[in-house]
Protein backbone atom coordinates (compact mmCIF):
# COMPACT_ATOMS: atom_id res chain seq x y z
CA UNK A 1 0.00 0.00 0.00
CA UNK A 2 1.33 3.43 -0.92
CA UNK A 3 1.94 5.71 2.05
CA UNK A 4 -0.71 8.34 2.62
CA UNK A 5 0.11 12.02 2.24
CA UNK A 6 0.22 12.32 6.03
CA UNK A 7 2.77 9.50 6.29
CA UNK A 8 5.22 10.79 3.67
CA UNK A 9 8.78 10.76 5.01
CA UNK A 10 10.11 14.23 5.72
CA UNK A 11 12.92 15.49 3.46
CA UNK A 12 16.33 14.50 4.76
CA UNK A 13 18.26 17.35 6.32
CA UNK A 14 22.01 17.06 5.89
CA UNK A 15 24.14 17.22 9.06
CA UNK A 16 25.79 20.42 7.82
CA UNK A 17 22.45 22.26 7.66
CA UNK A 18 21.55 21.03 11.14
CA UNK A 19 24.89 22.23 12.49
CA UNK A 20 24.40 25.64 10.90
CA UNK A 21 20.89 25.82 12.38
CA UNK A 22 22.34 25.08 15.82
CA UNK A 23 24.83 27.92 15.40
CA UNK A 24 22.05 30.36 14.45
CA UNK A 25 20.11 29.20 17.53
CA UNK A 26 23.17 30.00 19.64
CA UNK A 27 23.28 33.53 18.16
CA UNK A 28 19.57 34.00 18.88
CA UNK A 29 20.14 32.92 22.48
CA UNK A 30 22.75 35.68 22.76
CA UNK A 31 19.99 38.19 21.94
CA UNK A 32 21.68 39.56 18.84
CA UNK A 33 19.77 42.04 16.71
CA UNK A 34 17.37 40.75 14.03
CA UNK A 35 19.60 42.34 11.37
CA UNK A 36 22.65 40.42 12.62
CA UNK A 37 20.70 37.16 12.82
CA UNK A 38 19.47 37.65 9.25
CA UNK A 39 23.06 38.24 8.11
CA UNK A 40 24.21 34.98 9.69
CA UNK A 41 21.24 33.04 8.33
CA UNK A 42 21.55 34.31 4.75
CA UNK A 43 25.35 34.04 4.59
CA UNK A 44 25.49 30.53 6.02
CA UNK A 45 22.62 29.32 3.83
CA UNK A 46 24.77 30.26 0.82
CA UNK A 47 27.77 28.52 2.41
CA UNK A 48 25.91 25.30 3.25
CA UNK A 49 24.25 25.11 -0.18
CA UNK A 50 27.62 25.42 -1.94
CA UNK A 51 29.26 22.74 0.21
CA UNK A 52 26.38 20.31 -0.20
CA UNK A 53 26.58 20.76 -3.99
CA UNK A 54 30.25 19.79 -3.64
CA UNK A 55 29.32 16.66 -1.69
CA UNK A 56 30.46 18.08 1.67
CA UNK A 57 27.64 17.24 4.09
CA UNK A 58 29.30 17.79 7.48
CA UNK A 59 31.26 20.70 8.87
CA UNK A 60 33.93 18.29 10.05
CA UNK A 61 34.66 17.45 6.38
CA UNK A 62 35.26 21.07 5.33
CA UNK A 63 38.80 21.52 4.01
CA UNK A 64 40.90 24.59 3.21
CA UNK A 65 40.43 23.75 -0.47
CA UNK A 66 36.65 23.77 -0.08
CA UNK A 67 36.81 27.20 1.54
CA UNK A 68 38.98 28.58 -1.26
CA UNK A 69 36.59 27.19 -3.88
CA UNK A 70 33.71 28.82 -2.00
CA UNK A 71 35.43 32.21 -2.09
CA UNK A 72 36.12 31.85 -5.82
CA UNK A 73 32.49 30.84 -6.39
CA UNK A 74 31.27 34.00 -4.66
CA UNK A 75 33.48 36.13 -6.90
CA UNK A 76 32.36 34.28 -10.05
CA UNK A 77 28.71 34.82 -9.10
CA UNK A 78 29.24 38.57 -9.11
CA UNK A 79 29.62 39.41 -5.42
CA UNK A 80 31.72 42.55 -5.00
CA UNK A 81 34.77 42.44 -2.69
CA UNK A 82 32.80 43.93 0.20
CA UNK A 83 30.01 41.37 -0.25
CA UNK A 84 32.50 38.49 -0.31
CA UNK A 85 34.17 39.75 2.86
CA UNK A 86 30.78 40.17 4.52
CA UNK A 87 29.75 36.55 3.85
CA UNK A 88 33.21 35.33 4.80
CA UNK A 89 32.87 37.04 8.19
CA UNK A 90 29.81 34.91 8.96
CA UNK A 91 31.59 31.75 7.80
CA UNK A 92 34.58 32.48 10.05
CA UNK A 93 32.33 33.04 13.06
CA UNK A 94 30.53 29.78 12.36
CA UNK A 95 33.67 27.65 11.96
CA UNK A 96 35.20 29.09 15.14
CA UNK A 97 32.00 28.31 17.01
CA UNK A 98 31.92 24.78 15.57
CA UNK A 99 35.52 24.24 16.64
CA UNK A 100 34.63 25.11 20.23
CA UNK A 101 31.21 23.46 20.45
CA UNK A 102 30.80 20.43 18.17
CA UNK A 103 34.11 19.48 16.58
CA UNK A 104 36.16 16.45 17.65
CA UNK A 105 39.13 17.39 19.84
CA UNK A 106 41.66 16.85 17.04
CA UNK A 107 39.67 18.68 14.32
CA UNK A 108 42.01 20.89 12.26
CA UNK A 109 40.08 24.11 11.70
CA UNK A 110 40.51 24.85 7.96
CA UNK A 111 40.38 28.59 8.66
CA UNK A 112 43.99 28.44 9.83
CA UNK A 113 45.17 27.83 6.27
CA UNK A 114 42.91 30.27 4.39
CA UNK A 115 43.61 33.99 4.28
CA UNK A 116 40.82 36.53 4.55
CA UNK A 117 40.14 38.01 1.09
CA UNK A 118 41.53 41.48 0.59
CA UNK A 119 39.09 44.33 0.15
CA UNK A 120 40.16 47.51 -1.65
CA UNK A 121 39.88 50.54 0.62
CA UNK A 122 37.25 52.68 -1.10
CA UNK A 123 36.81 56.14 0.36
CA UNK A 124 33.16 56.99 0.95
CA UNK A 125 31.91 60.17 -0.67
CA UNK A 126 30.13 62.73 1.53
CA UNK A 127 27.08 64.64 0.36
CA UNK A 128 28.42 67.82 -1.32
CA UNK A 129 27.60 70.89 0.76
CA UNK A 130 26.60 72.82 -2.38
CA UNK A 131 24.10 70.07 -3.19
CA UNK A 132 22.75 70.25 0.36
CA UNK A 133 22.27 74.02 0.06
CA UNK A 134 20.36 73.54 -3.19
CA UNK A 135 18.15 70.87 -1.58
CA UNK A 136 17.43 73.12 1.40
CA UNK A 137 16.38 75.90 -0.96
CA UNK A 138 13.52 73.69 -2.23
CA UNK A 139 12.00 73.37 1.27
CA UNK A 140 9.12 75.83 1.41
CA UNK A 141 8.92 77.53 4.81
CA UNK A 142 5.78 77.44 6.97
CA UNK A 143 4.53 74.21 5.37
CA UNK A 144 4.55 70.82 7.05
CA UNK A 145 6.61 69.00 4.42
CA UNK A 146 8.91 71.96 3.80
CA UNK A 147 9.73 72.52 7.46
CA UNK A 148 9.97 68.79 8.16
CA UNK A 149 12.24 68.06 5.20
CA UNK A 150 14.51 70.99 6.08
CA UNK A 151 14.81 69.71 9.66
CA UNK A 152 15.56 66.21 8.35
CA UNK A 153 18.31 67.34 5.99
CA UNK A 154 19.98 69.45 8.67
CA UNK A 155 19.47 66.78 11.33
CA UNK A 156 21.05 64.02 9.23
CA UNK A 157 24.13 66.17 8.69
CA UNK A 158 24.40 67.59 12.22
CA UNK A 159 23.94 64.38 14.22
CA UNK A 160 25.93 62.00 12.02
CA UNK A 161 23.37 59.30 12.83
CA UNK A 162 22.89 56.18 10.78
CA UNK A 163 19.58 56.35 8.91
CA UNK A 164 18.08 53.53 11.00
CA UNK A 165 19.04 55.37 14.22
CA UNK A 166 17.76 58.69 12.91
CA UNK A 167 14.29 57.48 11.95
CA UNK A 168 13.95 55.62 15.28
CA UNK A 169 14.32 58.80 17.36
CA UNK A 170 11.42 59.81 19.59
CA UNK A 171 10.56 63.32 20.70
CA UNK A 172 11.81 62.59 24.22
CA UNK A 173 15.24 61.60 22.88
CA UNK A 174 16.06 65.22 21.98
CA UNK A 175 16.84 67.93 24.52
CA UNK A 176 15.80 71.06 22.65
CA UNK A 177 17.66 73.22 25.17
CA UNK A 178 21.11 71.65 24.94
CA UNK A 179 20.78 69.87 21.61
CA UNK A 180 21.70 66.50 23.13
CA UNK A 181 20.29 63.57 21.16
CA UNK A 182 20.04 60.14 22.79
CA UNK A 183 20.53 57.30 20.31
CA UNK A 184 18.94 54.49 22.29
CA UNK A 185 19.73 51.59 20.00
CA UNK A 186 22.82 52.17 17.93
CA UNK A 187 24.79 49.48 16.18
CA UNK A 188 25.07 46.45 18.43
CA UNK A 189 22.26 47.90 20.57
CA UNK A 190 24.68 50.34 22.17
CA UNK A 191 23.30 53.68 23.33
CA UNK A 192 25.24 56.90 22.80
CA UNK A 193 24.75 60.66 22.67
CA UNK A 194 25.18 63.00 19.74
CA UNK A 195 24.04 66.59 19.27
CA UNK A 196 22.09 69.11 17.21
CA UNK A 197 23.54 72.60 16.84
CA UNK A 198 21.57 75.82 17.18
CA UNK A 199 20.54 76.09 13.51
CA UNK A 200 19.37 72.49 13.32
CA UNK A 201 17.39 72.93 16.56
CA UNK A 202 15.69 76.03 15.15
CA UNK A 203 14.66 74.05 12.07
CA UNK A 204 13.41 71.23 14.30
CA UNK A 205 11.30 73.61 16.39
CA UNK A 206 9.67 75.07 13.26
CA UNK A 207 8.75 71.56 12.14
CA UNK A 208 7.43 70.53 15.55
CA UNK A 209 5.02 73.48 15.61
CA UNK A 210 3.07 71.64 12.92
CA UNK A 211 2.80 68.55 15.14
CA UNK A 212 0.94 70.03 18.12
CA UNK A 213 1.10 68.50 21.60
CA UNK A 214 3.10 65.27 21.61
CA UNK A 215 4.14 62.69 24.19
CA UNK A 216 7.83 61.94 24.70
CA UNK A 217 7.31 58.54 23.05
CA UNK A 218 5.96 60.05 19.82
CA UNK A 219 8.12 59.54 16.72
CA UNK A 220 10.30 62.55 15.99
CA UNK A 221 10.16 62.12 12.22
CA UNK A 222 6.62 61.47 11.08
CA UNK A 223 4.21 61.65 8.20
CA UNK A 224 1.45 64.25 8.16
CA UNK A 225 -0.76 61.62 9.81
CA UNK A 226 1.70 61.17 12.69
CA UNK A 227 3.10 57.74 11.84
CA UNK A 228 6.85 57.17 12.01
CA UNK A 229 8.74 57.64 8.75
CA UNK A 230 9.97 54.34 7.34
CA UNK A 231 13.48 53.92 5.97
CA UNK A 232 11.99 54.13 2.48
CA UNK A 233 10.08 57.26 3.49
CA UNK A 234 13.25 58.93 4.77
CA UNK A 235 15.07 58.02 1.58
CA UNK A 236 12.17 59.46 -0.46
CA UNK A 237 12.47 62.79 1.37
CA UNK A 238 16.11 63.05 0.30
CA UNK A 239 15.39 61.83 -3.24
CA UNK A 240 12.54 64.30 -3.75
CA UNK A 241 14.59 67.27 -2.55
CA UNK A 242 17.55 66.31 -4.73
CA UNK A 243 15.36 65.94 -7.83
CA UNK A 244 13.73 69.31 -7.22
CA UNK A 245 17.13 70.90 -6.72
CA UNK A 246 18.52 69.33 -9.89
CA UNK A 247 21.43 67.62 -8.11
CA UNK A 248 22.55 64.01 -7.88
CA UNK A 249 20.55 62.04 -5.33
CA UNK A 250 22.82 61.43 -2.31
CA UNK A 251 22.61 58.28 -0.24
CA UNK A 252 21.36 58.58 3.31
CA UNK A 253 24.74 57.39 4.54
CA UNK A 254 26.54 60.18 2.67
CA UNK A 255 25.22 62.65 5.27
CA UNK A 256 27.05 60.65 7.94
CA UNK A 257 30.22 60.77 5.85
CA UNK A 258 29.85 64.55 5.47
CA UNK A 259 29.40 64.92 9.23
CA UNK A 260 32.60 62.97 9.90
CA UNK A 261 34.71 64.81 7.34
CA UNK A 262 33.49 68.28 8.27
CA UNK A 263 33.85 67.55 11.99
CA UNK A 264 37.48 66.61 11.40
CA UNK A 265 38.06 69.75 9.31
CA UNK A 266 36.49 71.84 12.06
CA UNK A 267 38.86 70.52 14.70
CA UNK A 268 37.05 67.61 16.39
CA UNK A 269 39.58 65.10 17.71
CA UNK A 270 39.39 61.50 16.50
CA UNK A 271 38.39 59.98 19.85
CA UNK A 272 35.44 62.37 20.22
CA UNK A 273 34.45 61.76 16.60
CA UNK A 274 34.58 58.02 17.18
CA UNK A 275 32.21 58.37 20.14
CA UNK A 276 29.81 60.66 18.26
CA UNK A 277 29.61 58.21 15.37
CA UNK A 278 29.29 55.16 17.61
CA UNK A 279 32.26 53.26 16.18
CA UNK A 280 33.85 50.48 18.20
CA UNK A 281 37.36 51.51 17.14
CA UNK A 282 39.18 54.18 15.19
CA UNK A 283 40.00 51.98 12.19
CA UNK A 284 36.48 52.31 10.78
CA UNK A 285 36.94 56.07 10.49
CA UNK A 286 39.47 55.63 7.69
CA UNK A 287 36.69 54.86 5.21
CA UNK A 288 34.85 58.05 6.14
CA UNK A 289 37.63 60.58 6.01
CA UNK A 290 38.19 61.24 2.31
CA UNK A 291 40.67 64.04 2.90
CA UNK A 292 41.63 66.21 -0.04
CA UNK A 293 45.13 67.43 -0.84
CA UNK A 294 43.99 70.80 0.53
CA UNK A 295 43.12 69.17 3.86
CA UNK A 296 46.54 67.55 4.04
CA UNK A 297 48.30 70.79 3.11
CA UNK A 298 46.42 72.68 5.83
CA UNK A 299 47.31 70.00 8.37
CA UNK A 300 50.97 70.25 7.39
CA UNK A 301 50.97 74.05 7.69
CA UNK A 302 49.71 73.70 11.25
CA UNK A 303 52.27 71.08 12.20
CA UNK A 304 55.37 71.77 10.08
CA UNK A 305 58.36 71.27 12.41
CA UNK A 306 60.73 73.24 10.18
CA UNK A 307 58.46 76.29 9.99
CA UNK A 308 58.51 76.38 13.79
CA UNK A 309 62.29 76.38 14.01
CA UNK A 310 64.05 79.69 14.58
CA UNK A 311 66.53 79.50 11.73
Amino acid sequence: MAPSANNQPSPQVEPLSREVAEFVLDRRARNLTPKTLLWYDQSLTIFAAFLEEQGVVTTEAVTPGALRRFLLNLQERGHNPGGVRNIWGAVKAYLRWYGGELAPPDWPNPLRRVETPRTPQVQMEPVPIDSLRAMLATCRRRTFTGDRDRAILLGLLDTGCRASEFRALNLGDVDLGTGAVLVRRGKGRKARSTFLGAKARQALLRYLRHRGELADGAPLWATRGGTRLTYAGLREVVRRRAVRAGVDVPSLHSFRHAFALNALRNGVDLVSLQRLLGHADLSVLRRYLAQTDGDLAAAHRKASPVDRLKL
